[in-house]
């Protein structure tokens, strides 16, 4: 099947989000597989480019993808041929967008689970000891709840990203944007404490300058952080799956209901869009609703 003709334009347009947009690599790549998915669907229906896709053939790219993918995967590919759609109009490779009518699934939003301030407490207060191993652990628990950072983000940090002085960490999150993150009290004395007395037991001579360190006296892999997590939740007794990520929403979640604004959440959080920061209003009221179900006497009644 020839395809060589849909071949230049999809390079240029993952060329333009590579330095344009700054998505990240699985992003960029997976657009990359989506779009030459749909070029072999549209060249295997006699199209020899991009100029002679119709809004039909589209539609019927969507419509085969049907029960053999999941909705989100569906949204996902959609998305991707939007985006490149517009893109070749503003280049002026095409002279109108062939997706313009396109519809996709109705993906159903799931909530964000997140721990109460009880299962937090006892996560927090699980790594009680004064080893290093104990320091390190009770340090990066902290940091997660206090700042809501993504698990990469943790990795990757190093120590002249934290002014325990000031009380921040200076953050590069998704497409290697830099954004400013507030650390709470309890979490820089966690952090104090882990660089003074806990970091120099695991410095090594390959050691470099990465925050949180492994026995190898290395940084701390994703995976590592994600064990770390666990195995303290589930000495504390939390009976929820708790993964980085949980602590990420619990962030978000508490500070929502103690009054913060939505717009400062979503600067922490790093979200380009307000309306991805949103959903934790709707996690507020459910838990509201929850609240007056429970405890408000005429829902009592029998």
């Amino acid at each position: 099947m020839q395809t060589s003709g849909f071949a230049p334009d999809i390079d240029a347009y993952l060329a333009y989000i590579d330095l344009e947009r700054g998505l990240s690599r699985n992003t960029r790549e997976s657009y990359g597989r989506d779009l030459e998915q749909f070029a072999a669907f549209a060249a295997g229906r006699g199209a020899s480019g991009w100029r002679a896709v119709t809004a039909d053939l589209a539609g019927a790219w969507v419509r085969s993808l049907g029960r053999r993918t999941a909705a989100s995967s569906q949204a996902r590919k959609l998305t991707a041929l939007r985006m490149f759609a517009r893109f070749l109009v503003r280049e002026r490779r095409r002279p109108d967008d062939f997706t313009a009518l396109l519809s996709g699934p109705r993906l159903a939003r799931r909530l964000p689970q997140s721990l109460s301030e009880a299962e937090t407490g006892r996560l927090l207060a699980s790594p009680s000891g004064g080893d290093p191993a104990s320091l390190r652990d009770r340090a990066l628990l902290e940091l997660f709840y206090s700042s809501g950072l993504r698990v990469s983000e943790v990795a990757a940090l190093t120590l002249q990203q934290v002014d325990l002085e000031n009380g921040f960490a200076r953050v590069f999150g998704k497409g290697s944007k830099e954004r400013i993150v507030p650390v709470g009290a309890r979490a820089l004395g966690a952090l104090g404490a882990w660089i003074a007395s806990g970091r120099p037991h695991f410095v090594r001579s390959r050691t470099r300058s990465e925050l949180f360190l492994g026995s190898r006296g290395t940084g701390l892999s994703r995976v590592s952080l994600w064990s770390i997590v666990k195995k303290h939740a589930k000495r504390a007794g939390i009976a929820k799956a708790v993964k980085p990520h949980l602590l990420r929403h619990t962030f978000a979640t508490h500070l929502l209901s103690g009054g913060a604004d939505l717009r400062a959440i979503q600067e922490m959080l790093g979200h380009a869009s307000i309306s991805t920061t949103q959903i934790y209003t709707a996690v507020e009221g459910k838990r509201l609703l929850d609240q007056h179900a429970r405890f408000h006497p005429r829902n009592r009644e029998k």
